[in-house]
């Protein structure tokens, strides 16, 4: 990996109006060899409703907490995701023993019911608040399709010639989460963290940002790079997914949030990957496989069941 001191600006707006998107590939690949994030702009999601998405978090963390809980986490991953109750266990980057300071709500993708064959299947759970729900569906349609647009870019960044593992992300696995960070007290100890310090374990986030900041990306020599809001743009990374499927050319880069401001931030991921069924290996053309193959439905498994609370108490069952 290559040390870095910022985080590099990627235009969309070729891949988006269907020019030539040779030198967006490279770019693509430049970034996300050396990085793993970039700020994406030129994208084409409307910004009311970015400002829309925004506002219904906001509605819905001001929701009693009881009315919150009514709705917690279930075993399918939908729902309310109360503060202290998830936690990155992930010795390699920190020594992690309190849970992150955040709350959320997560949706995933819309199903009429639970299919038992079909890990995290199911319909989502809804707050009874007036257009929530139509707000979250119109945010993951839109960005669902940016998805699709930027894993066929990352394919073109690698010179793949076999683009078959794109059908993976016609039905994919979609999480959107609304995510409150609370103020952080000065006097809070090193290693309690808004979000501790990890890698994401899909293919590709799509991260909005409200204007308070956090986020920082560690590099290679273990520094920490300020990751900032910018008007309209997005965060967009590498997880780690992706990582093992370009045969470990496109990074999946460890940060975390460390919320100082003395405000409230919220921030909206969207999460982007294959249909659950999906085998993971290195795609044809990336050179020799360094990485063994693996269903991502059971490494979500073995991920879910290690961070939260609610899953833990599934695998006890």
């Amino acid at each position: 990996m290559t040390e870095f001191s910022q985080i590099p600006v990627l235009d969309l707006g070729p891949l988006m109006r269907g020019e030539d998107t040779q030198a967006l590939a490279r770019e693509f690949a430049a970034g996300y060899g050396t990085v793993g994030f970039g700020y994406v702009i030129g994208h084409g999601i409307d910004p009311a409703l970015r400002t829309a998405i925004f506002a219904a978090s906001r509605q819905f963390h001001q929701m009693p907490a009881a009315e919150k809980e009514a709705i917690a986490l279930d075993r399918s991953h939908r729902g309310y995701i109360a503060i202290n109750t998830s936690t990155d266990v992930n010795s390699d980057l920190a020594e992690v023993t309190k849970p992150n300071q955040s709350a959320s709500f997560m949706m995933m993708r819309e199903d009429e019911a639970a299919d038992p064959g079909v890990y995290l299947s199911g319909p989502n759970q809804w707050p009874e608040l007036e257009g929530f729900r139509e707000v979250c569906e119109a945010y993951v349609a839109q960005m669902t399709v940016l998805g699709q647009r930027l894993m066929a870019l990352a394919l073109e960044a690698l010179e793949v010639t076999d683009r078959s593992i794109l059908s993976a992300f016609v039905t994919p696995t979609t999480w959107l989460r609304l995510l409150h960070y609370p103020p952080q007290p000065p006097q809070s100890p090193d290693d309690l963290y808004g979000s501790a310090p990890h890698k994401d374990f899909g293919c590709l986030t799509l991260l909005a940002q409200d204007d308070v900041g956090g986020l920082q990306v560690q590099t290679p020599q273990g520094h920490w790079v300020d990751a900032p809001p910018m008007p309209d743009a997005f965060v967009v990374n590498v997880g780690d997914m992706l990582h093992a499927m370009s045969n470990g050319r496109l990074l999946s880069t460890p940060h975390r949030v460390i919320n100082t401001s003395g405000r409230e931030r919220y921030s909206v991921p969207f999460f982007f990957d294959p249909h659950v069924s999906t085998r993971i290996a290195p795609l044809p053309g990336t050179g020799d496989p360094r990485f063994r193959p693996v269903e991502f439905g059971s490494f979500l498994r073995s991920e879910l069941e290690a961070g939260y609370d609610a899953h833990k108490s599934d695998s006890a069952d």
